[in-house]
């Protein structure tokens, strides 16, 4: 969390400083949306395979400072999932555990252009470029049983109790992409940015195995049949490694997007004549 409070002062204190700044602007602001694909890494992706996407979809805002410097925010969504018997790995075959979640995020970002980058020139209309920031995420990971989907957040799969883990988690946002004009109004952006949330619960797989037993009597047989899946008796004993709490959750976004750009212009300063 303290990086994340750095971060956050960090964006607030450039913002400031090129918000001042007016030498060689290009002021301006664009609006757009974007469609992609989002995909998941974290305990049911541990290989970091890409075989199971979801659609992504935003809309987004950019505020131009100058030729380099942008602050973009925007609102996002995709749909994650992941599934053990997917992975080549033999304990996660026989854990067996899945989950699926419709995600949504909100960012606040810097973005840096490599290359000098003007509207409508015919030189300087396309660059590369690097983006960095703070979002909030909102997540709530279900699986299915027997053909029916269930949250797993409210069944404390691993013996939480009342200490159950946030839906809400704050992420650090950062990515990589490229932008080059169509137009002087239009432009296109591809972008792959990541998300590296601040819980390991996005997939409801963090710590250990509780004892079932005793999820079963305090929270119900269901908590008990989603907290092991394996179908394997004696696997999921208590304390026995469930997921790696060490490493948080993340994901990751490819989209294409079309941005509208609105020019100010910058009128020059007349000369008034001073009455005496």
């Amino acid at each position: 969390m303290r990086y994340l409070g750095k971060i956050g002062l960090g964006v607030v204190t450039l913002l400031v400083i090129f918000q001042a700044s007016s030498l060689n602007a290009q002021k301006g602001w664009e609006v757009g949306g974007y469609l992609g694909l989002g995909h998941y890494f974290g305990d049911l992706n541990t290989n970091y395979s890409l075989n199971d996407p979801g659609p992504a979809a935003g809309l987004l805002y950019r505020r131009n400072f100058n030729e380099r410097i942008s602050f973009t925010t925007g609102i996002h969504f995709t749909r994650l999932k992941a599934f053990d018997n997917d992975s080549n790995n033999a304990f996660q075959q026989m854990r067996n555990l899945s989950f699926k979640s419709n995600v949504f995020d909100a960012n606040l970002a810097l973005e840096f252009n490599f290359f000098t980058y003007i509207h409508g020139d015919r030189d300087y209309y396309y660059t590369p470029y690097a983006t960095f920031g703070i979002a909030v995420t909102k997540f709530n990971p279900k699986a299915e049983l027997d053909g029916q989907s269930y949250a797993l957040r409210d069944l404390g799969t691993e013996g939480q109790g009342n200490d159950e883990y946030g839906l809400i988690s704050p992420a650090l946002f950062f990515g990589i992409g490229y932008k080059w004009d169509i137009s002087y109004k239009w432009s296109m952006n591809v972008s792959l940015i990541a998300r590296r949330l601040q819980t390991d619960y996005l997939d409801d797989v963090s710590t250990t195995y509780p004892d079932l037993l005793t999820l079963s009597g305090t929270d119900g047989s269901l908590a008990a049949a989603l907290s092991d899946r394996s179908g394997i008796e004696g696997f999921a004993t208590e304390g026995k490694q469930r997921g790696n709490s060490k490493n948080n959750d993340t994901y990751v976004i490819v989209g294409v997007s079309i941005m509208r750009f609105f020019s100010r212009l910058e009128c020059p300063k007349v000369s008034r004549i001073k009455a005496f």
